[in-house]
């Protein structure tokens, strides 16, 4: 198994890779999928949530009111430890389940969105970052999610920089031009992967020899 990191700034482009690579075939982990599965009405994970923020972070159905509790927790530090702390080791287990179930030889995609901000590098064998210019990501974070200018620039300042996010690649994909430049660089990663993944392999095989 090949166990790569996936990360890139907010409007980067991190999805779209995503789900290039996993038509490819790799098997994709996504970490904020996960997280909002783990608060999903019903299960411990909300319960804790309530019991640390009260019940005024869910919606009247009864789900957690995203919008809300992100006003809590947005540029309180205290208050996002706090969040953290419940709801990272519940990902966490939920992916090593994920990933137990994937067969030994495949190619596991973990799309981690604060892989550089957590510090996580070291748990995976490679970690590719999706690279674009805080111009683009703020052109398209106003353009295609409707944020305000001033909201975007807000959540930019709460990742870690361009560079400390380049500095923690191994392999890099440049996503600050057209669409249809970005699938030949994902077919080349996918390539890398791989190849990686076979010499892998075979040396898997060669040391039970």
């Amino acid at each position: 198994m090949l166990k790569l990191g996936l990360t890139g700034g907010i409007g980067a482009g991190k999805s779209e890779v995503s789900r290039l690579l996993t038509g490819y075939g790799a098997v994709l982990i996504d970490s904020d999928r996960i997280a909002r599965d783990v608060v999903a009405p019903g299960t411990p994970g909300l319960a804790a949530v309530v019991a640390e923020f009260g019940p005024e972070v869910l919606t009247g159905s009864g789900a957690l009111d995203r919008p809300k509790l992100g006003g809590v927790v947005f540029g309180d530090q205290d208050r996002l430890r706090a969040l953290n702390a419940i709801v990272h080791p519940l990902v966490r287990a939920r992916s090593a389940e994920l990933e137990a179930a994937a067969g030994p030889e495949s190619i596991v995609v973990h799309d981690v969105p604060l892989l550089v901000e957590n510090g996580m590098s070291a748990l995976y064998d490679l970690v590719v970052v999706v690279d674009a210019s805080p111009e683009t990501q703020l052109d398209r974070l106003v353009r295609l999610r409707g944020m305000t200018a001033s909201q975007a620039r807000e959540r930019m300042a709460a990742q870690a920089t361009r560079e400390e996010r380049r500095s923690a690649a191994d392999l890099l994909i440049d996503n600050d031009g057209p669409l249809a430049d970005l699938e030949p660089q994902v077919q080349e990663v996918w390539r890398e992967l791989t190849a990686r993944a076979a010499a892998r392999s075979r040396a898997g095989r060669a040391a039970e020899e």
